[in-house]
């Protein structure tokens, strides 16, 4: 059996009871926490985080009660097998299916207008912009050279039910590329929030959802703000743990 933890690796408390395996390789930041807390599924939907990574965003899911049927999609062998060790330390949990996948190529693997809810905090670098991260784990993580973020509305869109939402996080300088691409896709923008590090400071990164079938109409949210009470909500247990 392969070893539960590998030589850089060791485990996170999302709270008391709950426990992921990070890497230096496959870790998260505060924009996969925002995007979790952002566009957490109903208690029995069905979704999906499209570059899981080490699992974190279903993993929160699961810390913030969520019981349908949730997958955890990676391009990256070695992250879907870091994530496959977290749920042998919980052998309770049965409602996630970690796959190994492109995303463009998900048919067979998640049936098509099965979704209610597809996640991905994408690459933030557009193809031909800025310097390509020196290891293949941080290019496939920051920059476009294995899909790009229409790739990701199309590939999103077959997988929603019709009314089913589409969520990300990205840097607020690709934001009109994003609405663009989901309205492409037939994914209609509906909620828009910023963040920022505090009062008074521009946004560092946006969190967008948008809707399959959706009828024009966008909303935007207040500020989130990183230094407050709200923040340290969404860290809730995970802060404690």
């Amino acid at each position: 059996m392969e070893p539960m933890l590998k030589a850089d690796e060791h485990i996170e408390n999302l709270s008391p009871a709950l426990h992921l395996i990070v890497s230096k390789r496959h870790t998260f930041g505060t924009d996969a926490l925002l995007l979790a807390s952002f566009a957490c599924p109903k208690t029995r939907e069905t979704a999906a985080d499209l570059g899981a990574g080490c699992g974190i965003i279903p993993f929160y899911w699961i810390r913030s009660g969520c019981q349908g049927m949730l997958y955890g999609v990676d391009i990256q062998p070695d992250a879907v097998a870091q994530m496959q060790r977290s749920l042998r330390l919980h052998p309770d949990i049965h409602n996630l299916t970690p796959l190994c996948a492109d995303l463009r190529e998900l048919k067979g693997k998640i049936p098509f207008g099965s979704l209610d809810l597809a996640v991905m905090n994408p690459p933030y670098q557009p193809v031909g912009s800025g310097i390509l991260s020196a290891s293949d784990t941080d290019r496939i993580a920051r920059h476009e050279t294995m899909c790009t973020l229409l790739e990701v509305c199309q590939s999103a869109a077959k997988l929603l039910r019709f009314g089913g939402r589409l969520a990300l996080c990205l840097r607020p300088e690709r934001l009109c590329d994003a609405l663009c691409a989901m309205r492409e896709s037939k994914v209609e923008p509906k909620r828009l929030r910023f963040v920022v590090q505090r009062e008074g400071l521009a946004p560092w990164l946006v969190l967008m959802e948008g809707r399959s079938g959706g009828k024009p109409g966008l909303v935007v949210l207040p500020e989130l703000v990183i230094e407050s009470e709200e923040m340290e909500a969404i860290l809730g247990a995970y802060r404690e743990a």
